[in-house]
């Protein structure tokens, strides 16, 4: 459990503590960032209760604390008059000793590993007037990359205001902030999704390549086919949030109303970021759909050129066997058959023909060479 205290000029991590020890309400113009896990919202759910109803006046719902501590949940927003919940599903991190999906080297001759490894959990997302729930798996590396970030925006050689447009403005602001670093990750894994289907395209295509792998493909399908789903569970409750901060009436006050603003930009290019991935995977699940009738026309046209062949090949022999089956036949007059030079004339004009046959094939372009 990490609790950080923001203001307009700083982030600071306050003492660690636990469920029984939270800190007393942030002070005038500070907001609280309060991360847990799931296993920590389980276990400390009744004293987290009872704090939130001291600093914020309210409870969380029953079907909200179902929701947040549920790991199969899909992405999705709802919202009450006192708070708001966003649930996105972000990246999983790989178990110990294994390489992260994003970073994992695709294999040679199997299927797409970053295919087969895409893992997502849950990020739950409570977004009060001063205050900023978030429920994270257990590794929160998500929580710890933004944290970090927080707290040394204060240490870089700038001045008041180049630091305070560095830190967020209030909890709905952290909350976009932490959501971009979800979706971000989805954006690195499209460089690693484009050179898996690229390794499948390449291999599909090689009319020298007979592939066999069809068990990976229907797999990588699949998991494509699961991401296009989590993008757009992702982009539908980003765009339940937008349409939310837009219902609601703008404040007269010029700086509300530009901290307003920027929450609307901020939600919109989030949502953006969505968009592109959803663009991304949809057009990979396309290319892999034309690689595999690309793969089945070159079969096709190999298939082609060989029976081609063989049919030229039996035109050519099949006048070769009349004249053989011709002078085969058992009769005992039969022109050159008592010839001394006989045989060699039959033999000769065998060979006319079939030289004819193969030169008037050739101009025909039935034995033309095709090029790959």
């Amino acid at each position: 459990m990490r609790v950080l205290d923001i203001n307009s000029v700083q982030a600071r991590e306050l003492p660690p503590c636990s469920a029984h020890t939270l800190p007393e309400p942030p002070a005038p113009g500070h907001f609280y960032w309060l991360s847990v896990t799931r296993a920590e919202l389980h276990e400390g759910l009744p004293p987290l209760q009872t704090w939130l109803q001291a600093l914020t006046g309210v409870r969380l719902v029953d079907l909200h604390v179902s929701d947040l501590l549920n790991e199969h949940l899909p992405s999705h927003y709802d919202a009450t008059s006192a708070y708001d919940v966003l649930v996105l599903r972000r990246l999983a991190s790989a178990p110990p000793g294994e390489a992260t999906p994003v970073t994992a080297a695709p294999a040679l001759r199997s299927g797409p590993p970053v295919l087969r490894h895409i893992d997502t959990r849950p990020v739950g997302f409570v977004v009060f007037e001063r205050l900023l729930l978030t429920v994270h798996p257990e590794d929160g590396s998500v929580r710890d990359a933004v944290a970090e970030r927080l707290m040394t925006a204060d240490a870089q050689p700038l001045d008041v205001r180049a630091v305070s447009s560095r830190l967020p403005a209030g909890p709905a602001d952290l909350m976009l902030r932490v959501a971009n670093q979800i979706v971000d990750g989805y954006l690195a894994l499209r460089r690693e999704l484009t050179r898996q289907l690229d390794h499948w395209q390449a291999e599909l295509i090689d009319p020298k390549t007979r592939f066999t792998n069809w068990g990976a493909l229907m797999q990588a399908r699949q998991g494509l086919h699961h991401l296009d789903e989590i993008c757009e569970d992702q982009q539908t409750a980003v765009q339940d949030w937008i349409d939310t901060l837009e219902a609601l009436p703008v404040p007269d006050e010029a700086g509300a109303r530009r901290d307003h603003e920027l929450l609307l930009v901020r939600s919109r290019d989030v949502l953006e970021h969505i968009e592109r991935v959803v663009r991304h995977v949809r057009r990979l699940e396309q290319n892999a759909e034309l690689a595999v009738q690309l793969h089945f026309n070159v079969q096709s046209h190999r298939t082609n050129d060989i029976m081609r062949v063989l049919t030229v090949l039996t035109a050519v022999f099949l006048p070769l066997n009349l004249i053989a089956g011709i002078f085969g036949m058992n009769f005992e007059f039969i022109p050159l058959v008592h010839a001394a030079d006989g045989f060699w004339v039959a033999l000769v004009a065998m060979v006319l023909i079939a030289a004819a046959l193969v030169v008037v094939f050739w101009r025909k372009r039935y034995l033309a060479r095709t090029t790959h």
